[in-house]
């Protein structure tokens, strides 16, 4: 009784892991499903046969000799035990799940009525069993000694009697696996004399569970298992890695996944105990946070309810107000028009006043007469003109007191609890705007999230046009932390702002941003990667979307050639589309530590010339806009060329020397921008530089327009060009 009493003790704490997720009871004869979750043998048959189709359970099988074993036919459930197996597994799946049981989890198979795959209770996730079904299952004999075992310290009054016994029986103290039965010590050793085959039997403690000595695998019932497969994780036999489903995965034998895994599962054990004060401080403070959830729960209904009651009473009053008003006017209109109609009354033929009148009338003193008359004729006239401009003394309309409350029940029905949401920043460094405007915004880090956001903008001009045009435009629901804006006029400021949405509630508008457009429609282009240039120095990215110049190795090897006088020339590459016509704009970004770029425009015979001729033979000093301090730059200035390059370097943009005064050096050298435009005005034959953020102009000249002309790039060391998203993006989207 003290032994049985022990084992009650550990046992007790592990209940709810020997209970099956479907029947909610004790695990019987539990499978180990694919996922390692385990499920009751008869509820996977429920489950897999619902128009109770029993076939499965006849397949053949190392253990159908074995009453206990699952593949021993059993009863088919009831409709009752069915339906509530079903209604189980729906709750489980509607709030853990992926749905209920009719959603796609849950399929029958093409070929026979039976249903092959539905989800595990214990993770959800598909479980398909092919043709084989439930045979292709291991059984869980250990967590089937488990539950036996609970059984018996549940029953701690209840002792397992031996079966060989005659009246009276006594107490079982060993079970035989072999025999299946339970014995006493006496009838033990009878049944199992010494020096006897009997005698080599394997007995544990009493028990009523008699699992088979032997794991037999599932696919091959007449093998043993004596495999794991580290793939599957499941174990297998020679056969399944000779020639069956597990021939191509790794294995290991069964020793060494048993040891490796019984190392494992007891080091996670030690953590856990080693760890059991963790354990407890952390429930400890799960229990403080739940009081604090209680306590926040209570304070935060209390100040819903006071919130509410405040805008009960505020209607109360407004309600209690209005009825007032409309009484005192009723009763005030109700009283005009009453003595208008006792006025009324009075002109009739048997009123007062007619038959005053006729009384006066009788009158023969004419003194007393015009005495007395002259004031009812006053009388008798103001009746007379009511009468030909009859008006109502009073409206008997109450259109004044007509409340319209749409928008005030629409706002209590989008009553927010997180208040207004906080205004977004726009990020003027993601920002752009050329025929279209790209806007980003961010939102606070602490902010909630929103539902939406609007953006909205408007052209700025002279005082005039900004009067005319100061209505804002506004975009659509935007549901992302960026937009495009589209028809946006050419060389023009534009204001933009945006504001955030939650529960039909808006946030203030974002501080205001200006952007200044373009001076000519967006030209579209990538690098040209057939067009003569170095691919040994210069390296292209994928999307042809940016250029590279590698300083290393061709530097090393020219330095004979630097030392005896020579130099090292500039390394070209073009856009892949030319110009003819009209005015086009285009901008990219000059890597910050680039050494030495040229950037502009060039004719096709130019570009020819360059392409073509030997390198040690375009000298900087050759071209008369070369960005060097070369003197052939003063001279020709005027003049105008097929090209005009201006040089980025070392953070810096250098203008040409003969563009601005003999020897004012510093307006020379500008501050490199973060990002350059570059507007090609074809038929007026001029190029524009500018800084493509601000938009202001730093550089124009007069160009020789009489060919096809290309944006032209030239680098010396190292240093990049990125061409901007815009330039590209309507190029890329065709390739």
């Amino acid at each position: 009784m003290s032994r049985r009493s022990s084992l009650l003790v550990p046992m007790k704490s592990i209940e709810r892991e020997l209970i099956c997720p479907i029947c909610q009871e004790l695990f019987t004869h539990p499978l180990i499903l694919p996922c390692q979750h385990s499920v009751c043998h008869k509820c996977v048959r429920e489950l897999l046969l619902p128009s109770h189709d029993d076939s499965i359970s006849t397949d053949a099988g190392s253990e159908s000799s074995n009453p206990g074993s699952p593949r021993a036919r059993v009863p088919s459930p009831s409709m009752e035990r069915l339906e509530r197996l079903v209604r189980s597994a729906s709750l489980r799946r509607s709030f853990g799940g992926r749905g209920s049981i009719s959603s796609p989890g849950w399929r029958r198979s093409s070929v026979t009525p039976r249903v092959t795959t539905f989800p595990c209770p214990g993770c959800q996730h598909d479980i398909d069993l092919g043709e084989r079904g439930i045979s292709m299952l291991f059984r869980n004999f250990t967590l089937e000694s488990i539950v036996e075992r609970y059984r018996q310290a549940a029953r701690a009054a209840v002792a397992i009697m031996c079966n060989v016994c005659k009246p009276p029986v006594q107490e079982a103290t060993k079970s035989c696996m072999d025999c299946k039965a339970s014995f006493c010590n006496e009838c033990f050793k009878m049944n199992h004399p010494w020096g006897t085959p009997k005698a080599q039997h394997e007995y544990v403690g009493p028990t009523t569970n008699f699992r088979p000595k032997v794991l037999m695998c599932p696919e091959h019932e007449m093998e043993k298992v004596n495999m794991y497969c580290e793939v599957c994780r499941r174990p297998v036999c020679h056969l399944c890695k000779l020639g069956g489903s597990h021939a191509n995965h790794r294995v290991t034998s069964m020793s060494s996944a048993y040891k490796i895994l019984k190392e494992k599962l007891s080091k996670s054990i030690h953590y856990l105990i080693s760890k059991e004060d963790q354990v407890r401080t952390q429930i400890s403070e799960l229990d403080v946070l739940i009081r604090h959830t209680e306590e926040n729960g209570q304070l935060a209904e209390r100040c819903a309810n006071e919130h509410f009651e405040h805008l009960f009473e505020t209607l109360q009053e407004r309600r209690t107000e209005m009825l007032r008003s409309i009484e005192q006017s009723r009763n005030l209109r109700v009283e005009r028009l009453r003595a208008q109609v006792e006025e009324y009354q009075g002109m009739l033929e048997n009123s007062g006043l007619v038959g005053y009148a006729q009384e006066v009338l009788k009158e023969t003193d004419q003194s007393c007469f015009v005495q007395t008359a002259k004031l009812l004729h006053v009388r008798i006239q103001k009746a007379t003109e009511s009468l030909k401009t009859f008006q109502p003394a009073a409206t008997p309309s109450f259109e004044e007191f007509v409340l319209d409350t749409s928008k005030e029940e629409i706002l209590l029905k989008e009553l927010s609890f997180s208040g207004v949401p906080e205004p977004p920043v726009i990020d003027l460094s993601r920002c752009c705007v050329y025929n279209e405007g790209l806007i980003h915004w961010r939102l606070s880090e602490d902010s909630l999230p929103t539902d939406h956001h609007i953006v909205e903008f408007r052209k700025l001009g002279s005082e005039e046009e900004e009067e005319e045009e100061s209505r804002w435009s506004a975009s659509e629901r935007v549901y992302g932390c960026s937009t495009v804006l589209s028809d946006l006029s050419s060389d023009s400021r534009y204001a933009f702002r945006v504001r955030s949405c939650r529960n039909g509630v808006f946030s203030p508008y974002s501080p205001e941003v200006t952007l200044h457009t373009p001076p000519a429609p967006v030209f579209g282009f990538l690098f040209n990667e057939k067009c003569g240039f170095s691919a040994e120095r210069l390296q292209l990215s994928k999307r042809r979307d940016s250029v590279e110049s590698v300083a290393g190795m061709s530097l090393l090897l020219s330095a004979e050639r630097v030392q005896t006088g020579s130099y090292i020339c500039l390394d070209y590459i073009i856009g892949d589309t030319g110009i003819s016509h009209g005015r086009h704009y285009w901008a990219f970004r000059v890597q910050p530590d680039s050494y030495m770029i040229k950037v502009g425009v060039a004719s096709d015979s130019k570009l020819t010339e360059w392409f073509h001729n030997p390198r040690d033979t375009s000298s900087p000093r050759y071209d008369h806009d070369s960005g060097h301090d070369s003197g052939s730059e003063d001279t020709c200035f005027e003049v105008s060329l097929p090209f005009t390059l201006v040089t980025v370097g070392m953070g810096r943009l250098f203008i040409p020397k003969a563009s601005t005064a003999a020897g004012d050096h510093s307006s020379r050298v500008l501050p490199m921008p973060q990002r350059i435009g570059v507007c090609l005005d074809y038929d007026a034959g001029r190029v524009f530089f500018y800084d493509a953020d601000s938009m202001r102009c730093l550089y124009e000249r007069a160009v020789d327009c009489s060919g096809t002309m290309f944006p032209a790039f030239g680098l010396l060391g190292g240093g990049a060009v990125h061409l901007e998203e815009f330039i590209t993006a309507k190029r890329l989207s065709y390739m």
